[in-house]
This record gives C-alpha cells, sequence and structure tokens, in this order.
C-alpha cells in the first residue's frame, strides 16, 4: 500500500516515524512518500519536504511568510496527485493539513488524521471541516473523544504516542552523560527553548537572565539539529552553558529542574518527571490576536490534561526574571512542592491511557485501507 504523511513539526516528525514503523509490521508492502523531518526519512520516508522549511511561527509570521506557504500548498497538491497514495495521514499542523484534506477528499483519496489540531482550544469551526473532510479521526488525549462527541464526530482514542517513545528509549548512563555533554559535576538546570528560530532567539534569551542567581548550577540548553550552534552560541555569548543537541530526554533525566517553551515539550518533561516551569513570550501582534481567539485556561498540555495547575506558566508580561527567578528557587529547593509535581504527574501519565498508541493507530488505518 502506498501512504502519504505530512506533519510540520519535530514532534509531529517522531510520532509519524513511530507510526510507519507500526504500519510496516502490519503491511510488508508498505511506502512511503512524506513531509517531516530526519526521523521519518530514517523510518523509510522519501521526503519530499522537510520541516525546517515549513515551520512559521504565529499570526505575523504566517502573514510575512503567506507566499511560501501558498506555494508549499499547491506542490503538495500536485503531489499527491501524482503518487495516488492509498491514503493520506495528516499529523496535526492544522492550519496546512486542513487545507490538504479538503482537496484529497474531493479528489477521492482516504484521509486519515492522527493527532488532533486542538481545535478544542481555538477554532472550534474547523471542527465542520473535520467531520466533512476526514475519513478517520485518531487522537491521543483522553478529553478530544468527549469534545468530538458533542459535534457528532466519532474519534478512535489510541492513547499518547509519547509513552511509546520514551519507553523505547534507553536512557545514557549519568557518568556517561555527564563526562560528554556537561561542564562539570554540578547539578543541571535544563532549558528547552523551543524548535524554531524565532522562539529560540526570543526564549533563550530571557531564561539565560536568571544565571547569576543560580551558580551552584549548570545551565544546558536542549538544542534540536535544524538550528545550527552558532545559533544558539550567539544568543548564548561568553555565558558558560553547554548545548546538547537531540539528547533531550536523557539531559531532561538528569536536570533538577527545567524552564520549558509551551508545547508538546511540556508533556515530555512531565514524563519524565522533571519538575519544570512552563515559559511563553510570543510577538506582540501574535499574542494579541491569540488572547481574542484562544478560549483554554491553561497553555501547557499538563495542565490541560489535568484540568487544573500542575505546573506553573509563565506567559508574556508575567515572564520576567524575577518570576523565573523565584519559580525555580521554589523548584529546587521546596521538596514538598517537587513530591507535588511528581505525584501529579503520575496521574497525569494513568490519564494517557497504556503504551501502544503507534500499533494501535496502524492497526485502525491498515483495517480501513484493506476493507476498503
Amino acid at each position: 500500500m502506498k501512504y502519504y504523511i505530512i506533519t510540520g513539526e519535530a514532534s509531529g516528525d517522531l510520532h509519524a516515524a513511530n507510526l510507519m514503523k507500526a504500519i510496516r509490521e502490519k503491511d510488508d508492502r508498505a511506502t512511503f512518500r512524506v513531509w517531516g523531518g530526519n526521523r521519518m526519512k530514517a523510518a523509510g520516508g522519501d521526503l519530499v519536504k522537510h520541516y525546517r522549511d515549513l515551520a512559521f511561527m504565529g499570526f505575523a509570521e504566517v502573514i510575512k511568510n503567506l507566499p511560501t506557504i501558498l506555494n508549499n500548498i499547491s506542490f503538495c497538491k500536485q503531489d499527491i496527485t501524482r503518487y495516488k497514495p492509498n491514503v493520506l495521514i495528516l499529523v496535526d499542523y492544522p492550519g496546512f493539513n486542513l487545507r490538504i484534506a479538503e482537496f484529497a477528499k474531493k479528489a477521492g483519496f482516504r484521509v486519515v488524521y492522527y493527532i488532533s489540531p486542538q481545535v478544542w482550544a481555538w477554532k472550534k469551526s474547523r471542527v465542520k471541516k473535520i467531520k466533512k473532510y476526514v475519513d478517520k479521526m485518531i487522537v491521543i488525549l483522553h478529553f478530544e473523544k468527549d469534545f468530538y462527541a458533542q459535534y457528532g464526530v466519532d474519534v478512535d482514542f489510541v492513547g499518547h504516542p509519547l509513552l511509546d517513545a520514551l519507553a523505547q528509549e534507553k536512557v545514557t548512563p549519568k557518568e556517561t552523560f555527564y563526562e560528554k555533554y556537561l561542564l562539570d559535576e554540578r547539578p543541571v538546570i535544563a532549558l528547552l527553548p523551543g524548535s524554531r528560530k524565532q522562539e529560540v532567539a526570543r526564549m533563550l534569551s530571557i531564561m539565560l537572565e536568571v544565571m547569576p542567581d543560580f551558580n551552584d548550577y549548570q545551565f544546558v540548553v536542549a538544542g534540536v539539529n535544524t538550528i545550527t550552534l552558532k545559533f544558539y552560541r550567539n544568543i548564548i555569548g561568553n555565558r558558560e552553558v553547554k548545548v546538547v543537541v537531540d539528547e533531550t530526554h536523557d539531559l531532561l533525566h538528569y536536570a533538577e529542574a527545567a524552564m520549558v517553551t509551551s508545547g508538546t515539550a511540556t508533556l515530555e518533561t512531565a514524563l519524565i518527571g522533571t519538575p519544570e516551569v512552563v515559559c511563553y513570550k510570543g510577538n506582540l501582534i501574535s499574542y494579541w490576536i491569540a488572547t481574542k481567539l484562544v478560549d483554554v485556561k491553561y497553555i501547557s498540555l499538563v495542565n490541560l490534561i489535568m484540568n487544573r495547575i500542575v505546573v506553573k506558566e509563565l506567559i508574556q508580561h508575567d515572564l520576567t526574571k524575577e518570576n523565573l527567578t523565584s519559580e525555580l528557587n521554589l523548584l529546587l529547593k521546596d521538596q514538598t512542592r517537587r513530591e507535588k509535581i511528581k505525584k501529579d504527574y503520575l496521574e497525569m501519565r494513568e490519564k494517557l491511557g497504556q503504551e501502544g498508541a503507534s500499533e494501535r493507530a496502524a492497526g485502525l488505518i491498515v483495517s480501513m485501507i484493506k476493507k476498503d
């Protein structure tokens, strides 16, 4: 069978790659044409476009890059038509993927959406498009099934694929990790500034401001391979800070606390068990528009899943050196707070379901195609 898969960011690349491996176990003749990243390519995908050329963050950035986005949409439609897949699998990335879903459905292709867009947070009108143009919606958060049911959309909940990804990983021994990557033996504060240049430039500068108040700790940046080391070093300047590329999970295993830019990384950090403070500061125009459109109480997945405050969120004007310093001090030195956060993390993990999300999703997709 021929599978065409589209995602536009690092987390989607990870989950789509695991889905591809699971599909191949059920369909030994599977071939994949993909928009994604290195993991999907390593999983056997014919990589059409890399997500580093697709990721535009915020309303202002999208408008600025609109010609590029429109060209990508046009090219994608042509490429799908030429490839003639048995199924089109869309992974999150709604601004792009919902346009492609409409085209593909009208063109007669089967459409599966794996990992729902956050329509429960904003643009609830997108549910109508999903109902009309998506043949099968596969969701990974327990509350999404109830949300879609309100609109008469039947979805399949498979659990969160991060559980699979983390279960498959082997943690580097602490001594080896320290010797290979870190400055010295001091305990670690991890900095996760994001995966896009715009957010890294904004977030990392703010995170680094607290360094003088934590001399007993070493600060380590979780870098991504789609951003050059030079880019990070230009922001870091002459500070003694290490950048560890594509070793985020190992870094979190050995960090005493983490400053994390809002996104999937907040959930990864919680599943690994590292106390965190969630940070977000956007372009002023983008943030103002978001406040008018977004309809959720929290921005971190941890708090959204638990429907209460588990981790502190410092957003926009609240994201200051003083507030970051105060919260980090609590995370590092208040044992009661640390124990409460870790207990909440365990409760959150239970809400995510069991391991095997990728395998369950693959089973649903392959069964649908074979039935057709």
